[in-house]
């Protein structure tokens, strides 16, 4: 008798294989989602937290420059201080984010005074430079997400 040896799967075994891929990615996708989301979040809350910090910052420098002069910009998101007394165009954040495209998500866009977040999944949070201070402009629970 001849010694056979296998050389192929057989297509039991195959089917077996893709069927167990289908529920895994059915299961791991939208975990997948959702982390995403939940990262680009924390990640626009920490652009957040920068801008307010680096206001205080700005704020503190012009005032001991004798610039008393209230902050009216933050340049097309987060990119320069309005203009001090002394011309300068300090940079808000060394590296801002990117501005939304026309349809894009988990990006900011501003108008005016009003910076707007745009979460990856649905909503949007709105603030507004006030008083030297970058406050929440609508339902703060939208402004809680970032916030936290």
């Amino acid at each position: 008798m001849k010694n056979s040896t296998r050389n192929a799967f057989t297509v039991l075994e195959l089917v077996f294989v893709i069927v167990i891929i289908g529920i895994l990615s059915a299961i791991a996708l939208p975990k997948f989602r959702e982390t995403s989301v939940i990262a680009h979040t924390a990640k626009a809350g920490s652009e957040l937290a920068a801008v307010r910090s680096a206001l205080s910052t700005e704020r503190q420098k012009r005032i001991l420059r004798g610039d008393s002069r209230e902050i009216t910009s933050l340049g097309n998101v987060f990119t320069n201080f309005s203009a001090a007394a002394d011309n300068s165009k300090p940079k808000v954040l060394q590296y801002p984010p990117t501005a939304c495209s026309s349809t894009g998500t988990a990006c900011w866009t501003n108008n005016d005074r009003s910076y707007i977040y745009t979460f990856a999944d649905t909503g949007s949070a709105s603030f507004i430079l006030r008083n030297n201070r970058l406050e929440c402009n609508n339902d703060a629970s939208d402004c809680a997400r970032l916030e936290n």
